[in-house]
């Protein structure tokens, strides 16, 4: 999870690049995109697809939402929860890459009920007193329930989209807290939500009745659990009890701790891993080639 904990770790990647964090933040989404380039850093501003931001009814209010998808056909959807930081720069690029591997990527803004994107523009503003005053609210608000019933609503924009291909399921990815909405996504809509892949998520297993690893026996869907080594290194029982859930609830479930740390997926967060950030990006698309 991103704490002093992770803090530490991001520090330690600035410095072997030469960087600060004042440093790194200016750079921006688009600037450590070429620092980082890799694979997954593709489409941003030369592939082939249609975007613009959308706005959702939800029980608890109007979200908003940037939605990319391929310029001509129908499509499998993807619901993609960004992390702790929210919407902003840095997911419009990760959404565009996923849209131009074929997918209707709604990428959402997950504390609309506070406040429109961006509520941060990079994830160093979220290592700043500021940043977390801004997030502490806005994070209080998105309870199980309140993310269970925006998974809904989800599902629902897209199905009524005539990008999206309803004859195919809908996949979900997460990064950080965004991991475990992407389990509570299938078990939303068990019967549309089909895969969830979940990059260094935070608070997969809990103590809580309702914790995510014990919602898998109610979903259908596929699973990718992609574990960061540091948040391994304090929850070392977490891929256990992910495996244990997974075989006993009879979900396909891909659980591997990869040799990055937390943050290692997202292009503007100082743990960025281009390398292992590859393979996490050609394992979910492995995962979702099966909607």
């Amino acid at each position: 999870m991103c704490d002093e904990f992770t803090a530490g770790a991001e520090e330690a990647h600035l410095a072997r690049r030469g960087l600060n964090r004042r440093q790194f933040a200016a750079l921006g989404a688009a600037g450590m995109a070429l620092v980082g380039c890799s694979g997954t850093v593709k489409a941003d501003g030369g592939s082939d697809v249609s975007e613009k931001m959308v706005s959702i009814t939800t029980a608890d209010g109007i979200c908003d939402a940037f939605f990319v998808h391929p310029a001509k056909g129908t499509h499998p959807g993807v619901i993609l929860w960004p992390d702790i930081a929210g919407l902003r720069d840095a997911f419009k690029i990760m959404a565009r890459n996923l849209a131009a591997e074929g997918y209707a990527v709604l990428a959402v803004n997950q504390y609309y009920r506070g406040s429109p994107a961006p509520v941060l523009d990079s994830f160093s503003e979220w290592r700043t007193p500021e940043g977390q005053a801004k997030i502490a609210p806005l994070r209080e608000a998105l309870t199980p329930d309140a993310v269970t019933s925006d998974a809904k609503a989800f599902v629902a924009f897209l199905d009524q989209q005539e990008e999206v291909d309803i004859a195919r399921g809908i996949g979900s990815n997460g990064y950080c807290m965004g991991g475990p909405f992407t389990v509570r996504s299938a078990a939303a809509v068990p019967s549309r939500v089909k895969a969830a892949a979940s990059f260094h998520g935070a608070g997969m297993v809990t103590d809580a009745p309702d914790s995510p690893h014990r919602l898998l026996a109610r979903t259908q869907a596929g699973f990718l659990f992609a574990i960061a080594r540091n948040d391994d290194e304090r929850q070392p029982e977490q891929k256990t009890e992910l495996r244990k859930a997974a075989d006993a609830a009879g979900r396909p479930a891909e659980i591997e701790v990869y040799p990055a740390d937390h943050g290692w997926c997202v292009v503007d967060s100082p743990a960025y891993d281009p390398n292992a950030a590859d393979k996490a990006w050609q394992r979910m698309l492995a995962l979702f080639s099966g909607l």
